[in-house]
């Protein structure tokens, strides 16, 4: 590990403070690569994009005088040793535009690279001065002498050349060095004496479920349909056909391992237990083993791999939760003490996140003596993972363990299988929470939870879609977590659920509900906004057919995600005016953008009717952009003309508080 580490340090010092110039060149790199795009300050932290989508790079491009540039896009895995080369093209105003396309998954670097086209540079001197009638005799001359320095590899840019320079030398004539087929091989393989090479740039290429997908959260002891009696795997593959017809993509399971008996905790985080109480899954490890078992009521480690071959039948796949804390049973303890911080009463503090106590766990020390080894074994229960199926992990608490464990964590596992997606839950502060995006976590919990206004939604929004946040920060919008029932869901009301499932899906591409949504579960302990009688501490079997769910709801919701590339992206997200404080509306375009979708929902019960402002929004690809001149409701397929820039609408919440219509311009 000392040596992984040294050389990612070594890496990053490179990219920040080393450009790469003329060696041994006193006065320094005659150009100014400037305010490349993209990049995170200044290319310390990768930038986020999907495999196989293009990336555009742009740069200001300086130097001094009035000579020619010219410049081109370098792009390579960071694996291998040579670089591909693309054209870079001036856009205006020394601002120059390039592009590349990652292939598959993995780790990638760019950087620019310019130097003075010389004979683009005469070109136009001796244009212009044709052009008024100037004698041109000895400009032609230099022109001659700079074909001399041409290094031809291309056969047939050697044989415009040389027949140039012959021509030229047999009638002293300027034209043959002015001709379009010749500054197209000059411009290829003209010398570049003042080449530079700009600050590489890193950018991990993501596989699409990066950017989006729908999320089942579930507890998989509580999957059972006997009152009182352990779920198992095989209760969990039953509940799979239903799940794939809600449309959800990743059903993502609580910890799977052996719970501590030691300080368990009993129902409603009592700190005594009954007979039966079956802990929190959250406090991992016992007898039976840690983090790299599995609970023996749940099944084997084969079962677990069946589950994980049925989620893929259904084309769904497994999120297991890594939670680096332990039960004062896990083996660790008595195998690895050196591990944990000792008070000194002998003791192992337990783990507080205060007012919150958490007597059923412990915390490893990362900067203990030993750290390399507890490193290095944290790496191999996710590596250990990643071979059973696994290609998701949910992080619990990430902000609370070392940033710089998580930078080489995330390498290390995604430099053996760049497939394997990292979510960070982390419900701290904004900087922090950015900061783990940046040190490489794929995507990142967020404050959609608590947010309910028009104006905090947008704000919100606004700040995380726009640059530099978009190219680090993917949201994953959760309605409901275990641990959180917000206090606008405690009420029951069938709407708000829609409502706010209805925000979530559309607002961000990747979101996800926790069991008990569909059956709008919403009893709080009183005062708190927590579950009262929490599938935490104790196992619950529900009627998933309880009448009054909002499962179809749901369904459809994501059967539209599906049917509209618009709904699958985050980053392109526009407000539109909407003259009603208690309305959002928005409109979302496709990556591609050939699907555009505007939603309107409603953030109180009462009926609405309001004025959607599409004003002079645009739409389509790239050089063809039109105003959305109609839209279409994708559940109904009534057709509104736009007139006046906009279309009046009306919302009943309690039939549906979302709208939603595809735009045609």
């Amino acid at each position: 590990m000392t040596r992984t580490l040294a050389a990612s340090h070594q890496r990053r010092v490179s990219i920040n403070n080393l450009p790469e110039s003329a060696p041994n060149d006193p006065t320094g790199p005659r150009f100014l690569v400037e305010d490349v795009f993209p990049s995170i300050d200044g290319g310390r932290y990768p930038v986020k994009r999907i495999a196989g989508e293009r990336i555009d790079v742009w740069a200001d491009l300086l130097r001094e005088g009035h000579d020619r540039l010219a410049a081109a896009l370098l792009w390579r895995k960071e694996s291998d040793d040579e670089w591909r080369r693309e054209p870079m093209a001036l856009h205006n105003n020394d601002r120059w535009h390039g592009a590349f396309t990652p292939p598959e998954p993995g780790r990638y670097l760019f950087c620019i690279e310019a130097w003075t086209d010389h004979y683009a540079s005469w070109l136009r001197g001796i244009k212009l001065k044709l052009d008024a009638g100037l004698d041109v005799s000895l400009e032609a001359r230099e022109g001659r002498e700079l074909l001399d320095e041409l290094k031809l590899d291309d056969p047939q840019a050697r044989q415009a050349v040389n027949r140039a320079k012959r021509e030229f030398d047999e009638s002293a004539s300027v034209t043959p060095l002015i001709s379009d087929e010749l500054a197209e091989a000059a411009a290829a393989n003209l010398a570049r004496s003042d080449l530079i090479r700009g600050i590489p740039v890193p950018v991990v290429a993501d596989r699409p479920r990066a950017r989006c997908g729908a999320w089942y959260e579930m507890v998989p002891r509580s999957q059972g349909t006997v009152p009182g009696k352990h779920g198992t795997f095989d209760d969990c593959i039953a509940r799979l056909p239903e799940i794939a017809a809600l449309g959800f993509d990743v059903v993502y399971l609580t910890p799977i391992h052996p719970i501590g008996t030691k300080n368990r905790k009993g129902r409603n985080n009592s700190l005594k237990t009954e007979p039966g109480d079956p802990g929190s899954p959250y406090a991992i490890g016992s007898a039976e083993g840690g983090h790299t078992a599995v609970h023996p009521e749940l099944g084997r480690l084969a079962d677990f791999r069946r589950f994980v071959e049925a989620c893929k039948s259904h084309g769904m796949e497994v999120a297991l939760d890594f939670a680096i804390q332990c039960s004062p049973d896990h083996p660790w303890l008595t195998e690895h003490p050196e591990w944990f911080k000792r008070r000194p009463d002998g003791t192992i503090q337990y783990a507080e996140n205060p007012p919150k106590k958490y007597e059923d766990i412990v915390n490893p020390d990362f900067y203990c003596a030993d750290r390399i080894a507890l490193w290095q074994a944290l790496r191999q229960v996710v590596l250990f993972w990643v071979r059973q199926g696994v290609q998701i992990f949910r992080v619990d608490n990430p902000h609370t363990k070392p940033f710089p464990f998580w930078e080489w964590l995330i390498q290390e596992v995604q430099s053996r299988d760049p497939n394997v997606l990292f979510l960070a839950e982390a419900f701290s502060r904004p900087k922090i929470m950015k900061g783990l995006g940046k040190l490489g976590f794929t995507q990142s919990y967020t404050y959609f939870t608590w947010r309910t206004t028009k104006a905090e939604f947008q704000d919100y929004l606004t700040e995380i879609t726009r640059y530099p946040e978009r190219d680090y920060f993917r949201p994953n919008f959760f309605t409901n977590t275990p641990d959180i029932l917000p206090i606008h869901l405690q009420s029951g009301e069938p709407w708000m659920f829609k409502s706010r499932v209805a925000l979530a899906a559309t607002l961000s591409s990747t979101y996800g509900i926790y069991n008990g949504y569909e059956l709008l579960e919403h009893e709080p302990i009183p005062g708190r906004e927590e579950y009262i009688d929490s599938e935490k501490y104790e196992i619950k079997v529900r009627d998933w057919n309880k009448p009054g769910n909002i499962k179809d709801y749901i369904g459809r919701l994501n059967r539209l995600r599906r049917e509209n590339g618009a709904l699958q992206q985050t980053s392109d997200l526009r407000f539109a005016q909407v003259d009603d404080a208690e309305v959002i509306g928005f409109v979302k375009e496709s990556v591609a953008h050939d699907n555009a979708v505007a939603v309107a929902i409603a953030l109180t019960a009462e009926p609405r009717s309001f004025w959607f402002h599409f004003g002079d929004l645009m739409i389509g690809p790239d050089g063809a952009r039109k105003p959305v001149r109609a839209i279409v409701d994708l559940v109904t397929g009534a057709r509104h003309a736009i007139e006046w820039g906009g279309v009046r609408l009306s919302i009943d919440p309690a039939r549906d508080p979302a709208l939603l219509f595809r735009c045609e311009p």
